[in-house]
């Protein structure tokens, strides 16, 4: 009873901060159109009838086999797209039948993975524009063109055709810039989870044994602290690139998440070290309690606090890091679409490119602003002498 009053109270404290709803709205803006992409920007029709009254689905194949050199990336927001309007629907209409939900979320989960995993990709050159004319009915996403599909002229500024006008090669700009979220955001929160992982570790594990393990670790740890995290960026990616390995997403998640967690492991030691001082921790030691109980059990949960609420500030910086690498081309490589690679498009003649510099710059701001008023709406939060 009193952990629910204490999280309504959470709860309670945050929402009353008008700075962290506005940030919340802001991260639900961008991942929305993030997961749900290729229903948003695709060229290829979501529904098409033709004149002998056949209909299809041409998008469909592409949805569970997407034609892009991050694969994995396009097939895990496209799984996420089909199971969370399925987990709401469960969740309606199975509210009160827990056990129901469960199995019917984690059966089509499953049906889900099994479509992904076994649908093969196929070329398909068709103009379905041209088709579109002789059909009886068709319906395209808002955005009717592809991320990589040359629709326009080079750097054609907006018009009523393309919203935000084309990039360098006349890309449509609005559906780079909806696929770019998916890599930029994918990018941000993975890495930071990676963090998460040798951060939270390496800080429990420093402050609960102490001695000689915390003093050697440290030491280490402060070594990699006298290093710009950006600059240090550079260096590996850079002997990413000199050993012949190719620059992908997965290798910028590794990078950024192996030099993200400094910072948390320091702020989490200091957490378990007043903790592990405090009495409860001591009786559970001179009760014969495993280490790993009195970690995982009663130390963990008591610095959830500090983790939560450095994770949207951590997200912030991963965003950021991996829009810099990109721009100078450290990062995700053309054809595929980041915030950062778009900017450096503009790199030639920034006013002249204008569309090129504010449209992607804007949705890094609107990202990284909306994690940094979370994260100070969970500071505020926490915090037992806000009132």
């Amino acid at each position: 009873m009193a952990e629910s009053a204490y999280i309504h109270s959470i709860r309670k404290k945050f929402f009353s901060s008008r700075s962290a709803v506005s940030g919340v709205a802001g991260i639900i803006f961008l991942l929305i159109p993030a997961i749900f992409a290729p229903l948003i920007a695709n060229g290829r029709p979501l529904l098409l009838i033709d004149g002998e009254g056949t209909w299809s689905m041409p998008f469909l194949r592409f949805f569970f086999a997407p034609e892009s050199s991050e694969v994995w990336l396009e097939k895990i927001a496209n799984f996420t797209a089909l199971m969370l309007p399925a987990w709401l629907f469960y969740r309606l209409i199975l509210r009160r039948k827990p056990v129901m939900r469960r199995v019917f979320t984690g059966a089509t989960a499953l049906i889900c993975a099994l479509l992904f995993i076994l649908a093969e990709p196929v070329m398909d050159k068709r103009d379905y524009r041209q088709s579109a004319q002789r059909a009886d009915f068709v319906i395209f996403a808002p955005v009717p063109y592809g991320p990589d599909e040359i629709a326009g002229t080079p750097y054609e500024p907006p018009s009523a055709k393309h919203l935000l006008g084309c990039d360098d090669v006349g890309r449509d700009l609005l559906s780079r810039l909806i696929y770019g979220a998916r890599v930029s955001l994918a990018a941000g929160i993975f890495a930071t989870l990676l963090a998460l992982v040798i951060g939270v570790t390496v800080g429990m594990c420093t402050g609960f044994f102490k001695g000689k393990f915390d003093l050697f670790v440290m030491r280490i740890v402060e070594i990699l602290l006298c290093f710009p995290t950006f600059l240090l960026l550079l260096i590996l990616m850079s002997m990413m690139r000199d050993c012949k390995i190719g620059q992908s997403i997965p290798l910028l998640v590794a990078v950024i998440g192996c030099t993200a967690w400094i910072s948390l492991a320091m702020l989490v030691r200091g957490e378990v070290l007043k903790e592990s001082s405090l009495p409860y921790i001591q009786s559970c030691a001179v009760a014969g309690i495993p280490r790993w109980r009195i970690m995982f059990r009663h130390l963990l949960p008591n610095t959830v606090s500090c983790i939560l609420i450095s994770i949207p500030f951590m997200v912030a910086g991963a965003i950021m890091s991996e829009s810099g690498l990109s721009f100078l081309g450290f990062g995700v490589q053309p054809p595929t679409a980041s915030w950062g690679n778009l900017l450096r498009q503009a790199f030639d003649n920034p006013l002249s490119y204008w569309h090129l510099t504010f449209f992607p710059g804007l949705a890094l701001f609107i990202a990284v602003l909306s994690f940094n008023f979370t994260g100070e709406g969970l500071r505020r939060a926490f915090d037992v002498k806000e009132v």
